[in-house]
């Protein structure tokens, strides 16, 4: 009886240690479980930080693409805005020289329906004095007329200066003169002296037809003048064709009234 005991408890401690053999075995195996699982997690989470990385720096690389191309439309579309500025002041500025020149010819146009409007020599004189200072610029300048017995050019208008510092020119010698006789306007490089008169920087002959009537001596500019324009020459035509026919006209206008005053009196002398 007692062996028989002590078989069962035996075979009890045997299943006893198998079933503790057991529960370790399992208890191992749940401990690798879980070591596994870490591992698992830790490999997946090197793997979605690797992909993140690839497309981080596949992003980062358009970006810069994108960059650079944008850089270059900004490159191009400031080219262009450069030129379509400078074309602008191009235009601008052409625009200002033809209303200048448009202003220009409109104030020659009612001066000389002003020069044309009056057969009075001095009035005559007064509006040529007036187109040169405002049409021109000049600061000091003589209206010459020829006499046509002496040949002797004399002011008889200035501005800047008086009267008599002006000299009596030669038809055919000088600036003034040899202006006259060719009918062509004369520039002189040489500036004339602030206490002097001096020479002449420019001599504009006043013609009908062929006929010399006299001409226009500018000595000075105005300050804020530079110098001559293209449209200035062109005003010396205009101007010079102008003025010497109101002067023409002027100075028959007073010989005939002259003569008729004459005229006149010897009748009522006649007829007293």
């Amino acid at each position: 009886m007692s062996e028989k005991r002590e078989g069962l408890f035996s075979r009890a401690e045997e299943v006893l240690g198998l079933f503790r053999k057991g529960a370790e075995f399992t208890q191992e195996l749940l401990r690798e479980n879980e070591r596994l699982r870490r591992e698992v997690a830790r490999v997946e989470t090197q793997q979605l930080a690797a992909s993140d990385e690839h497309e981080w720096e596949k992003l980062r690389r358009e970006l810069l693409a994108r960059i650079a191309s944008l850089e270059g439309e900004r490159s191009d579309m400031l080219e262009r805005l450069q030129s379509v500025e400078d074309e602008n002041r191009h235009f601008t500025e052409r625009y200002i020289e033809i209303e200048e020149e448009n202003n220009n010819l409109a104030s020659l146009y009612v001066a000389s329906f002003q020069l044309h409007s009056t057969l009075y020599l001095q009035e005559v004189l007064q509006i040529i004095v007036e187109i040169v200072i405002n049409l021109i610029g000049a600061e000091v300048f003589a209206i010459y007329v020829l006499d046509e017995k002496t040949g002797a050019l004399s002011a008889v208008a200035s501005e800047g200066a008086v009267l008599s510092d002006f000299p009596v020119c030669r038809m055919g010698q000088g600036l003034i003169g040899g202006a006259l006789a060719s009918g062509e306007t004369a520039c002189s490089e040489e500036a004339s002296e602030e206490d002097e008169i001096g020479q002449p920087i420019v001599a504009i002959p006043l013609r009908v037809q062929e006929r010399p009537i006299g001409a226009i001596a500018i000595h000075r500019l105005l300050e804020q003048k530079a110098g001559f324009t293209p449209l200035d020459h062109e005003l010396f035509t205009l101007l010079a064709g102008h003025a010497a026919t109101a002067i023409f006209a002027a100075r028959l206008y007073s010989q005939s009234e002259r003569k008729l005053n004459t005229i006149q009196g010897f009748i009522d002398l006649l007829t007293k």
